[in-house]
């Protein structure tokens, strides 16, 4: 298991440091897309290591997948929806300023009726998500996502890592559906809105994605353990 104060915080903190140092761009962008990798799938990048997402993913159990602990707070299925609407519209509408990647034919296949990030749900919101949601489905589109990612970071410019985001493309979040008018997804255009794209590189296109991957760990570890003292009881 990767340890993120270890392997992924000094990353994390070398990035912020050389991020907008014209003499190292090119390490910027290198270690951002490295980065990355790392809280997707093997699949999506092609890497040859395990990476943080591929640990979530080993072995996991529908069950694991869709089920809150002590049934309240967030579950695996809804870190990652999260995760990865998040990094779709901030990606692909903010620094790309471009379509995002999530339509009406993800809303099928996904089997969902939302298309914001989850921020304001209630636990029973999110247990009733976690039920429906297509488990593999979802994983396809978070591949889909980072993929179109990584495009989006090998095109930046040096100079456009100060652009600050664009009011127009803040709008767009809000007219696509990305967040709610409830205050706990309101405020995220203010906080995207504040942001250069440099800023939205280190958060939420890196950092939040790590937060989230080791809230599924966690959650992961312990139903796991759960379950196993259940059958030992058997």
């Amino acid at each position: 298991m990767f340890s993120v104060g270890e392997q992924w915080n000094p990353k994390q903190a070398q990035l912020k440091e050389i991020i907008l140092k014209p003499d190292k761009f090119e390490q910027a962008i290198k270690l951002c897309l490295d980065m990355h990798c790392l809280v997707h799938t093997s699949e999506m990048s092609g890497m040859k290591t395990t990476t943080y997402e591929d640990q979530i993913w080993e072995g996991l159990a529908p069950e694991v997948f869709r089920t809150q602990i002590k049934d309240s707070g967030s579950t695996i299925a809804w870190n990652l929806w999260h995760l990865t609407r998040i990094e779709d519209l901030t990606a692909n509408l903010l620094i790309a300023e471009e379509n995002q990647c999530f339509n009406s034919n993800w809303l099928e296949r996904i089997n969902i009726s939302i298309c914001d990030t989850g921020n304001a749900m209630t636990d029973e919101e999110i247990a009733y998500f976690s039920t429906h949601i297509d488990m593999m489905e979802l994983r396809n589109y978070r591949i889909e996502v980072g993929r179109k990612t990584q495009k989006i970071i090998k095109s930046l410019k040096q100079d456009q890592l100060k652009r600050k985001i664009r009011p127009e493309a803040i709008n767009r979040v809000r007219q696509e559906g990305g967040v709610t008018e409830a205050e706990q997804s309101r405020w995220l255009l203010d906080f995207w809105g504040k942001k250069t794209v440099a800023g939205i590189l280190l958060m939420p296109i890196t950092r939040h994605q790590i937060v989230h991957i080791n809230d599924s760990a966690k959650i992961k570890k312990s139903l796991e353990n759960n379950i196993i003292k259940r059958i030992k009881k058997i």
